[in-house]
């Protein structure tokens, strides 16, 4: 792009400049070298993200042959940033070639494909293995894991108090096998990729441990477990030409040990900039600053700036990301006067952030542990004359509230009157209701719509329930589930997989499933001399598991999606999602409309594709309209923000809640086989062996436990800074132990840091 005669380039690199933040300007000067940049929520990471885009390809004048790249998290988040800095590069009439944004596995399959030869990965002959069908291929692993270690597997049954029954011998087999290994499997294959660990490495770790978990009182050889598991997973993705996203990493480093293709991308790449540092896992890690070492000089210099929130680390108890990594680099930089803090936001009200504030630093001082829960670091306001509107905006109300109603229906009636009060305008101001999982949300949107559903349309407050919505995206998964039930009902594993679909969806109690699917014909058709089921739930489930079995004989294909349809209780959204499958199942099969055929379509449609729910209302702008409250799981709610937020049901129990192990498990031991597996890859991972050995199965199980609680912490940290004007928690005296069970109640403690929220609220001024 040639510039304009008239263009005055730094005048404009200059009004860009006088319009970002102390934090964000520090991006923009920057030149070379590393850098890390830890920002508060709210702080505009992405925005001085571009602004230093902007400067860097100006001031080194970059170009198509030699770019700058960017890199994030999600595709929507590169789009968003890419958006961002052609907005800058078309002001300053600078080239749009010179930067790229990828997502961090975009960037790897980029490489990869681009050098076949040395990566081993060609997309002619490989494929990217779908969650259905890498779920499909883990449970293969496990019963070609068993084949093989038969003494092992015959150890866990055994495991403790074991006499030897059969029935007891068939329960423990379909524990192991359809919950403990292939969670394990699951678990362990992802932490151990993740960090660069091939089976027979994590073969060798197990070996040098095995010592250590004998003489920490278990004799279970758990990463030998693994080790196996994880073999027999790569063998099954070899042999069916597929790859998992790790594999890309892995192919993009093998094509860069080739000194010869590493400088050909060095010499590409001038810089590498990543947003969400924190979720990145040690292998991404490694390739970003391959990509940014210099082609003369590797080893002394990195032009790489990180940027991330360590504080907002929220998915590293079920992903391989760990906000230990990005604190490291942090440290280092910390350490060359390199580390840079965004400490000013303008999302919210001065008193939200105190409140966020006071929860950061008293967590750090009260909950023992190393590293500590939270990077220490404040947010702060913005000063006068920020360009952000309407930045740190007045409160509504009190701005912060806290309350502790008697039962969880008295919470759901606090939050409608507070918003049908009208003293705020409801309507004028965007509202969200966070929960900690998708069952609290279920049982709100049910009562609000049951008790207030036409006071908040009078009110002009529509009610969007996020997860209502992603469970009619699960429609096509059920459907599959029951009519692989229904086609071999004398499965241990379909039927198990049936009962879990009927358990989630409140068709039938929550109970132990092994025990009723460990024999499945005495289950489905007992004889006189079987012991007759004890429990109404049991019968529940009988009752309703057979008529599915019938509908079989009694109803043409065709029919047999609507049935299930009914059977599991959809809502008219959800019936519409499952006449959507039923047509599109019928335009398929055409003639051949039998159940075998029916189940090979809904496979494919699961293994390929997303398939699309039927919206019954509009839905533009989704989650955050003005006048819309939106009820969506705390996790969900992470880059977004509302002007009100209620965080309801904020007891001990599950925030931070306790690693528990299932009754139905609990013969193998006082620990999940899992979460010791991926606490023992951590340990060796972090690479401080030498300061804390390697942790054995019990120890390793309480540094799960601590992980757990420092991440629930961080998630109601970012729940609170969601919110812009006016931020309610509550924890109500009496909630149920388990939330399947909603309206068995109980006396439930608040969360620790409700009562000391609630101390400090006290002592505050009124907004």
């Amino acid at each position: 792009m040639v510039s304009s005669p008239s263009l005055d380039r730094p005048a404009v690199l200059q009004e860009l400049y006088r319009g970002l933040r102390h934090g964000q300007q520090a991006m923009a000067d920057w030149t070379g070298g590393p850098l890390a940049v830890s920002a508060v929520p709210g702080s505009g990471k992405s925005t001085g993200m571009a602004a230093a885009a902007a400067f860097t390809i100006a001031q080194q004048r970059l170009h198509g042959r030699r770019q700058l790249i960017l890199v994030t998290f999600t595709r929507s988040a590169a789009a968003n940033l890419k958006a961002k800095v052609r907005s800058h590069l078309q002001q300053l009439s600078l080239p749009q070639t010179s930067f790229v944004t990828y997502t961090l596995h975009g960037l790897a399959l980029t490489i990869a494909s681009r050098n076949p030869e040395l990566s081993n990965l060609n997309l002619e002959t490989l494929t990217l293995v779908s969650p259905s069908q890498s779920h499909r291929l883990m449970r293969q692993s496990v019963e070609r894991w068993i084949t093989h270690h038969p003494e092992l597997y015959q150890h866990l049954i055994e495991g403790r108090q074991f006499d030897g029954e059969e029935t007891e011998r068939l329960r423990r087999q379909s524990v192991l096998r359809t919950d403990v290994l292939p969670t394990l499997a699951h678990t362990a294959i992802r932490e151990a990729k993740s960090s660069g660990l091939l089976p027979e490495v994590l073969a060798e770790l197990a070996t040098s441990l095995h010592r250590i978990d004998t003489d920490g009182g278990t004799d279970y050889p758990v990463l030998t477990l693994a080790a196996g598991l994880y073999q027999q997973y790569q063998d099954g993705l070899q042999q069916r030409g597929f790859i998992d996203y790790d594999d890309m990493i892995l192919a993009a480093l093998r094509a860069l040990a080739d000194p010869e293709t590493r400088r050909f991308w060095q010499s590409r790449v001038f810089a590498v900039f990543e947003d969400e540092a924190q979720d990145s896992s040690p292998l991404q890690t490694q390739l970003l600053e391959q990509l940014a070492a210099a082609p003369q000089h590797p080893d002394q210099n990195l032009n790489l700036i990180r940027v991330g929130d360590p504080n907002q680390a929220i998915n590293s108890t079920f992903t391989p990301a760990d906000p230990v990594y990005f604190n490291q680099f942090c440290d280092r930089c910390q350490g060359q006067g390199r580390l840079v803090t965004m400490d000013e936001a303008g999302r919210s009200s001065p008193i939200i952030m105190a409140a966020a504030n006071f929860v950061l630093g008293w967590v750090n001082q009260t909950v023992a542990m190393q590293p500590l829960p939270f990077r220490p670091q404040t947010i702060r306001p913005v000063p006068c004359g920020d360009p952000q509107p309407d930045a740190n905006p007045a409160p509504l109300g009190e701005g912060v509230t806290i309350q502790t109603p008697d039962t969880i229906h008295d919470t759901v009636a606090a939050i409608a009157q507070q918003i049908l009060a009208g003293t705020m305008a409801p309507h004028t101001y965007s509202w969200a209701i966070l929960v900690r999982e998708y069952r609290q949300g279920q049982f709100i949107s049910h009562h609000l719509r049951q008790c207030y559903g036409s006071d908040l349309a009078a009110t002009g407050i529509h009610l969007y329930d996020v997860g209502e919505q992603d469970r009619q995206t699960q429609v096509p998964r059920e459907m599959l589930t029951l009519l692989q039930f229904i086609q071999r009902p004398h499965s241990a594993d379909t039927l198990k997989a049936a009962l879990r679909v009927l358990v989630d969806r409140r068709r039938i109690p929550g109970q132990d499933l092994d025990a009723l699917a460990s024999a499945p014909e005495q289950f489905l058709y007992p004889t006189p001399l079987d012991p007759p089921r004890t429990t109404d739930a049991a019968r529940q489930a009988q009752h309703l598991c057979v008529s599915l079995v019938r509908s079989r004989f009694e109803l043409p294909p065709y029919h047999l999606v609507p049935f299930i349809g009914l059977s599991l209780g959809y809502n008219q959204s959800e019936l519409a999602t499952a006449d959507k499958l039923a047509t599109r199942l019928g335009q398929q099969a055409q003639a051949a409309m039998g159940l075998n055929t029916l189940i090979q379509i809904l496979r494919d449609i699961v293994d390929t594709e997303r398939f699309e729910a039927v919206e019954t209302e509009d839905t533009d702008d989704l989650y955050t309209r003005r006048g819309q409250l939106t009820v969506i799981t705390m996790h969900k709610a992470k880059g977004l923000d509302w002007d009100g937020v209620f965080l309801p049901f904020l007891h001990q129990r599950t925030l931070p809640g306790e690693l528990w192990v299932p009754p139905q498990a609990q013969f193998l031991g006082d620990f999940t086989l899992a979460e010791v597996a991926r606490a023992q890859i951590r340990a060796h991972a972090h690479g401080d062996a030498a300061a804390q050995p390697m942790p054995n199965a019990i120890a390793a199980w309480h540094q799960a436990q601590t992980l757990k609680t420092a991440e629930e912490y961080r998630l109601l940290y970012v729940a609170m800074t969601r919110a812009k004007r006016f931020l309610w928690l509550s924890a109500a005296r009496q909630a149920p132990f388990t939330w399947s069970k909603p309206d068995a109640l109980q006396e439930a403690p608040p969360c620790p840091v409700v009562p000391a929220l609630q101390r400090w609220r006290q002592q505050q001024p009124l907004a």
